[in-house]
């Protein structure tokens, strides 16, 4: 079935419709300078397409939040999350299929940045199960894929030109169609407008811009100083989603508006000018300051210790004693239910050491004898299946996993369970849950950290099936397969 969404008029006032299933297939690049109407153009989209497909728009400024009021559109404000927590809603997204905008508003642009890849990448390592269709609309693309360095940290660019480039570049398998704006086509990434076949082009002036924006429309050179003389809100569109050649669209009216609009010209406010000198060199108003407490009074010290004498302690219960053996499996059915607790996953270690304690006290085990970093080890255990001591039945393997960190025991320990009862290679799902992620590709990024300090040696057999073996043990799980 094909669905087309109108953009707008051609000069002779015929509509201009664009291919939905075409423009997933072949993504979108739109290019204008601020003020040509390249905003307006992407919400006529968003629009225009709301209901026949999820969307996914990286609002740097806050302006598509107002989408939610009239298409429902869920805003999630970037600056109240951490970054982990927005690459879990951007699983959860792909899993539910809900249409958001990831507001950046309050983030600087390195925050902005460091915000977007966690999210693109978790839009892009969401499970196959969940690869559905949907636009992902990235509002100054050239602030995630700049063409040089800038002010932020290398790493911080890295990180967000990989995401950009695996959006447009690989993302069409995994249902993601990039739809990126930028107001400056030389300081976009190349690789990453290449990927773009449909391309609408806004007013621009400087020459660099407008010749590649001419290049990329298959016009002369003579022929670009027409985008010069666009007016604001009309576009060249070309592409196999809107048309086989050039075309000029003015884009159509929308029912949303930005939260902020450009500024309008108002009347000066009237008043002679001695009054406004008045208002502006008027000394400052005196600032309030509390009154000084009065002193205190001074208490003989024959009437303090009369007081101390006639006042009655309340007894405090002392905590009955728990013998070490019933201790140890209070604290392990502790453990237990926490990793039963699915949101547990996702939650940091202190968070989790405190909720330990409450449970704890609930139990009767009024201090345990778990600080927070023994705490971290046995949680990991237990996410690995070990309830009991790991120190004391997995010595070997826990001194072998030295050179680790202690959140990477978890998976160690869940490969090396395995491994010694000779069970099937635990899947990146499972290895998954253990680490606290919900990503398939960190998972991999982990096992590979491992494998270089030589704790790990990976076989993948024709059948596709892993197996991992512990050189240190000598031991080695069964081939099983790796998703």
């Amino acid at each position: 079935m094909t669905v087309r969404v109108e953009m707008g008029k051609d000069t002779g006032g015929a509509a201009v419709s664009m291919d939905l299933e075409e423009l997933l297939a072949t993504r979108l690049l739109v290019q204008g300078n601020s003020g040509s109407g390249k905003s307006h153009l992407l919400r006529r989209l968003l629009e225009q397409s709301a209901g026949q497909v999820q969307q996914v728009v990286i609002d740097p400024e806050g302006d598509f939040v107002t989408l939610g009021d009239r298409y429902g559109h869920i805003a999630i404000e970037a600056s109240e999350h951490s970054e982990r927590d927005v690459a879990r809603f951007a699983t959860r997204i792909r899993e539910h299929r809900a249409s958001v905008v990831l507001s950046l508003e309050g983030l600087e642009a390195e925050g902005q940045m460091k915000c977007a890849a966690a999210f693109l990448n978790g839009l892009f390592d969401a499970p196959r199960e969940h690869w559905y269709p949907a636009l992902v609309v990235v509002d100054e693309a050239q602030l995630f894929a700049p063409a040089g360095g800038g002010e932020v940290a290398e790493d911080v660019r890295r990180a967000s030109l990989s995401a950009m480039t695996n959006l447009m570049c690989r993302g069409r398998k995994r249902g993601l169609a990039g739809v990126i704006a930028t107001q400056r086509l030389a300081k976009l990434a190349k690789n990453v407008a290449a990927e773009a076949s449909n391309f609408l082009m806004g007013r621009t002036f400087l020459d660099i811009d407008m010749a590649r924006a001419a290049d990329l429309l298959g016009m002369e050179r003579r022929q670009a100083e027409a985008i010069r003389d666009l007016q604001r809100g009309h576009f060249l569109a070309l592409g196999p989603a809107v048309a086989r050649r050039p075309v000029a669209i003015q884009i159509g009216a929308v029912e949303t508006s930005a939260r902020s609009s450009s500024p309008k010209l108002t009347p000066l406010p009237q008043a002679p000018a001695e009054d406004f000198r008045d208002l502006l060199l008027a000394p400052a108003e005196p600032s309030w300051s509390p009154p000084a407490p009065a002193a205190p009074v001074p208490v003989p010290s024959e009437r303090l210790i009369e007081a101390l004498a006639r006042a009655t302690p309340t007894p405090v219960e002392a905590a009955p004693d728990v013998p070490p053996e019933e201790a140890a499996e209070r604290i392990a059915d502790v453990l237990r239910d926490i990793v039963e607790d699915a949101e547990s996953t996702y939650r940091s270690p202190s968070v989790l050491y405190q909720d330990f304690l409450v449970r704890c006290r609930m139990v009767g085990l009024a201090r345990p004898p778990l600080d927070l970093s023994g705490f971290v080890r046995r949680l990991s255990a237990a996410r690995a299946g070990i309830h009991g001591d790991p120190d004391a039945d997995w010595a070997q393997a826990l001194d072998a996993a030295r050179a680790l960190p202690d959140d990477m025991l978890g998976p160690f320990l869940l490969v090396a369970r395995a491994a010694r009862e000779g069970l099937p290679c635990p899947s990146d799902t499972e290895l998954a849950a253990t680490y606290g992620t919900s990503s398939l590709g960190r998972v991999r990024r982990l096992l590979t950290y491992i494998e270089s300090k030589e704790l790990f040696v990976t076989r993948v057999d024709l059948a596709g099936k892993r197996s991992i073996t512990i050189p240190r043990l000598g031991w080695t799980t069964q081939p099983a397969e790796v998703g």
